[in-house]
């Protein structure tokens, strides 16, 4: 399979949303990725379900939905009602992570679980047979436009060998920091799925950036 590509809303122009997931919908993106911060799991906060419900009127893509919140569970079906295909949470902010993700097959999303800079992927290695895929933070979570953290590319030669070993079918996602100059070496790394917000919307031709991000390697 070849790579897929989910332009972050985060580094969007909200005044002009619309627009921006009209230019999403006509490019060779395969995705649409929100973060949703609730200002407590990270120092930031984004958006609720209304800008998901309003993004999710408009898109003619799948929406990759982030969940950097605590308690996670609270939300999960309203999520799934305002038109998350994939649900993906936080293994730090979760208690019960093997519930929570059969919970959110089981509403119909396809199930996901990120892990923070700090965290080894060795952690989720007996929640594989239960997840869709695995989002790693490439930067530390909560404001878009940091620079890509080196030594993420360990985790993801782990988490490649660890999912090809155990034979899972879980797809590899990246998201912080993503460029036209590190992509070809994050999919030849094992990645499946970039994530990249700065990158495309603080690009002149974002709908070309997605077409370059998305070139084969």
């Amino acid at each position: 399979m070849s790579h897929l590509v989910a332009p972050s809303l985060l580094a969007a122009d909200f005044a002009n949303l619309a627009s921006e997931v009209e230019m999403i919908n006509d490019s060779e993106a395969d995705w649409i990725h929100l973060d949703i911060m609730d200002g407590l799991f990270v120092p930031n906060i984004s958006f609720g379900f209304p800008v998901v419900e309003a993004v999710s009127d408009l898109a003619s893509k799948p929406l990759d939905v982030h969940l950097m919140i605590v308690d996670p569970d609270r939300y999960l079906e309203r999520f799934r009602d305002a038109g998350a295909s994939y649900l993906t949470v936080q293994f730090e902010a979760c208690n019960h992570l093997h519930r929570t993700v059969t919970e959110i097959r089981r509403l119909g999303m396809k199930a996901g679980v990120a892990l923070n800079p700090h965290s080894p992927v060795i952690l989720i290695k007996d929640i594989l047979p239960y997840i869709d895929m695995v989002l790693l933070m490439t930067v530390n979570p909560g404001y878009g436009g940091q620079t890509f953290i080196p030594g993420s590319f360990n985790k993801i030669g782990e988490l490649r060998s660890m999912i090809d070993e155990g034979g899972y079918e879980v797809l590899i996602e990246v998201d912080g920091g993503v460029d036209l100059h590190n992509a070809p070496m994050l999919v030849h790394a094992g990645v499946d799925v970039l994530v990249a917000g700065s990158t495309v919307f603080s690009s002149s031709d974002p709908a070309e950036t997605i077409r370059r991000l998305r070139e084969p390697v």
